[in-house]
């Protein structure tokens, strides 16, 4: 016997629980709808999930760190799960878990189940602490855990899916939590200034380069360090990448995870800004050679609109708040829809529209 439980976190997307019902209704399969958004909110990361000293006395809506709201999401899906059974009169040792945990998902959790060597990249709500003690019970069953995204939709066809499920884009367990960058304060590490500036340097190369005498010694060091690692056929494309575009570089004060080698980093964000059309293959180019200099900065981003000309150093406060998430909620709607009337949704795999804490040209005087 099968019970299809959807648990309702509080952080779906727009109007995703009625697809979802509406999806399996569809399927024949009777679905028990929980809302538990107010458990989540509120909710604490448990003991069996912390690292040696880790506190647990936050709630979630108070959390800043992603692998921390990504542990206390796990830890409640289980424990709601577990309430749910017992309204069902069933009990958590009488059933199985059923989950559509996949490969990648394994990966980043750095499970054992996919190495027993791997740098944890992120928590999954379906690899918490709780699921793998279930898992050492044979309490779960998983299909798809040897699979990737292009192989289980691949699957989904196979098995005559409706193509609006098979090709929908993935959305991660823990929802719009993640996708809201929350912070407290500015992130300005020891190596902010220096690394803006180096990150100054590599997108007005070309400038550098051809005023060299005239730099300061202070210049002349950051256009020897770009030199000294990259190549000559890499200085080249440098040197037509950066005179071809009029680009601003801005270092934001915030931390995202990202991937750097094998392992899990989490640090600053670079971001790319120009008065002309974007050149995409130049942006592309450059945000994979600036984290490999600038080994501060994970990921690069591009700001539309109009050419940023001031430095970011403050941020706003940001936390899992109805305003924010019902902000993200809209712009991921929006965003979705557009992607599908325009019939990308098979060209693009995936695109997370994230919340960032940060506003753009606000001097100084502006910050309230």
């Amino acid at each position: 016997q099968v019970v299809a439980v959807h648990i309702d976190n509080g952080f779906m997307r727009k109007n995703e629980s009625a697809s979802v019902m509406e999806s399996l209704k569809r399927l024949d399969l009777r679905l028990t709808v929980q809302d538990a958004s107010e458990r989540f909110y509120t909710s604490k990361m448990e003991a069996i999930s912390a690292r040696p000293g880790e506190s647990c006395t936050d709630q979630l809506n108070e959390t800043v760190l992603p692998e921390r709201k990504r542990k206390i999401i796990g830890d409640t899906f289980v424990r709601v799960a577990e309430e749910v059974l017992s309204s069902l009169n069933l009990s958590i040792d009488d059933v199985f878990l059923a989950q559509g945990t996949l490969r990648p998902d394994l990966i980043e959790s750095a499970s054992a189940l996919a190495s027993g060597k791997a740098d944890a990249i992120k928590t999954h709500h379906n690899d918490t602490a709780l699921v793998r003690e279930l898992r050492k019970k044979g309490r779960v069953v998983e299909p798809l855990r040897d699979f990737h995204k292009d192989e289980v939709r691949a699957l989904g066809k196979e098995l005559g899916l409706p193509e609006d499920i098979v090709e929908r884009h993935p959305f991660p367990g823990p929802g719009l939590a993640i996708r809201v960058l929350c912070a407290r304060e500015p992130y300005m590490s020891a190596e902010f200034d220096s690394t803006s500036a180096l990150l100054e340097t590599l997108v007005n190369y070309s400038g550098f380069a051809a005023r060299s005498e005239a730099l300061t010694e202070a210049e002349r060091e950051l256009l020897s360090r770009v030199n000294s690692t990259t190549s000559e056929a890499e200085r080249a494309r440098l040197t037509e990448v950066t005179a071809a575009s009029d680009l601003s570089s801005v270092l934001l004060p915030i931390r995202t995870v990202g991937v750097q080698g094998d392992c899990r980093t989490y640090s600053f964000v670079a971001a790319l800004s120009s008065d002309g059309s974007p050149q995409w293959p130049s942006l592309m180019w450059l945000a994979k050679l600036i984290p490999r200099i600038c080994h501060s900065v994970n990921r690069v981003c591009h700001i539309f609109g109009k050419r940023s000309a001031q430095p970011v150093r403050t941020i706003t406060p940001t936390f899992l708040t109805t305003p924010s998430l019902d902000l993200l909620r809209d712009a991921d709607h929006a965003a979705q829809s557009t992607l599908f009337q325009a019939g990308l949704t098979r060209s693009i795999s995936q695109m997370p529209v994230v919340l960032i804490p940060v506003h753009f040209d606000r001097t100084d005087d502006e910050v309230s």
